[in-house]
Formats: structure tokens, sequence, C-alpha cells
């Protein structure tokens, strides 16, 4: 049975939308219509085939691996990327035996041609190891709308706040500047905006007194590791509609 807005995922708070009988679905957003193509329904016979892209140290992508290894999810991780060769979330990769590589930004004076050299080959990737969904895990890039328009729907991302509350770079920061007592986390489907894709599922974090950014985010860490792989079982397995 999906979810819906209040329930609840082993105790969390979620909130979240379910899956049409239909794929190909729409919604409007500021009166503008954005199309999403969700995954399909996948099992544990025959898993949805998984990307995870990376910038830093990768501790989302190592729970998610730890995860696949220690259950039987519907999911496979099949391809790691990170938009640097010394990204240190290369190595879980590798160490759980998964095809990982570095694909830095080229050498191209242009801003907006290296960006589209840099996604054509992140997409020649992604097509050679027959990529399914792709996971956003602490990757940097804003991806541009030509980018996410052939993955939207299939490219799912998780934030640092209870969105729309603090998008961008800084929402740790932001909580704090302003007084928030409740932060949290939201997993959501990637559009052309900046976090403002349709949320799957949030869980609320406190904000406690005297918390630093740093008491926060590691505060937050531990809860997105637990709810990412939850709600990428559900999205791997037509959990949810539009």
């Amino acid at each position: 049975m999906a979810l819906r807005l209040g329930d609840k995922v082993r105790g969390e708070h979620c909130r979240s939308i379910t899956r049409p009988n239909s794929q190909a679905a729409a919604s409007r957003r500021d009166g503008m219509e954005v199309a999403y193509t969700l995954p399909r329904a996948a099992s544990i016979e025959d898993p949805l085939r998984l990307a995870v892209l990376i910038s830093g140290s990768g501790s989302g992508l190592a729970a998610l691996l730890k995860y696949q290894q220690s259950q039987t999810p519907p999911h496979r991780t099949v391809l790691v990327l990170a938009d640097s060769l010394t990204a240190g979330g290369l190595e879980h990769g590798r160490s759980s035996g998964v095809k990982s590589v570095g694909i830095p930004l080229p050498d191209i004076i242009d801003k907006v041609e290296r960006r589209q050299s840099h996604e054509e080959l992140v997409e020649a990737a992604l097509i050679e190891s027959q990529v399914e969904c792709i996971v956003l895990s602490g990757y940097m890039r804003i991806l541009t709308p030509n980018f996410v328009r052939k993955w939207k729907g299939r490219l799912v991302n998780i934030h640092p706040s209870l969105l729309p509350k603090y998008p961008g770079a800084h929402a740790h920061r932001d909580a704090l500047a302003d007084g928030a007592t409740i932060s949290g986390c939201s997993v959501h489907l990637v559009d052309e905006g900046v976090d403002s894709g349709m949320i799957l599922a949030q869980q609320e974090v406190p904000v406690l007194e005297g918390d630093t950014e740093s008491d926060l985010q590691e505060r937050i860490k531990k809860v997105e590791h637990e709810l990412y792989p939850k709600i990428i079982d559900k999205l791997a397995t037509g959990g949810f509609s539009l």
C-alpha cells in the first residue's frame, strides 16, 4: 500500500506521493506543466540498475551499498560517478566491486560548453552501464535542464532540510540562522529547479540548543542514511505515483 501524507515508514514520519497505473505522469508547478516518467517496477529477481552520483566522501553511498549488501533489495548499484578523480567516495564503490569512475569537468573556457561536455560524458557512462535510475548522494553540481528532462522521474535526490524550507547548498546554516527548532531531510524527484522537485518522503530531526552546523549536519546525516535506501526500495517497486 502506497504512503500518503502523514503515513509512517517503520515509525518514521514521512510525506510521500503514490504511483498510478501509468508510469508517465505530470504535475503543475507555478503554472508550468512538469512531466515525470517513473522507473519500471523492479523486483529482487530483476533489480533496478542504479548509478550513484557523488562529489565528496560518499558517506551516503557507503550507507546505500551496505544496505544493498545486507538486504535483498529490488535495486542494485552498477555505477558510481564522481565529478572529480579524487573524490573519496569512489573507493567505497571500488571496494564493493562496483564500477567507479571520476569524470572531472573538461578543460573548456566557455562555462556552458564545459557543462554540456561534462554531462555528455556522464550520459555516455550511464548508457554504457545500462543505468535505469540515478541517485544523487552529495552531488554538488546543478544539472542542466536538458539532462534533467532526459531522466525526470528516474532522478532522485536527498536534501538536508524539510523542503521547501532551506533549499540550496547551505541548508544547515540557514536553518540555524532562522532559529528553527525542527529540521530534517527530504527525498525528492529532481526537476529543472534547485531542490524544487516533487517530494517523496520527509523525516523530521530536532535542532538542539547550541547546535553548530556540524552538529546538525551529523544528526541529519544519520537519518538520511536510514531513510534514503527505504525510499529507493519503494521507488524501485512502483510504490509511488504522481
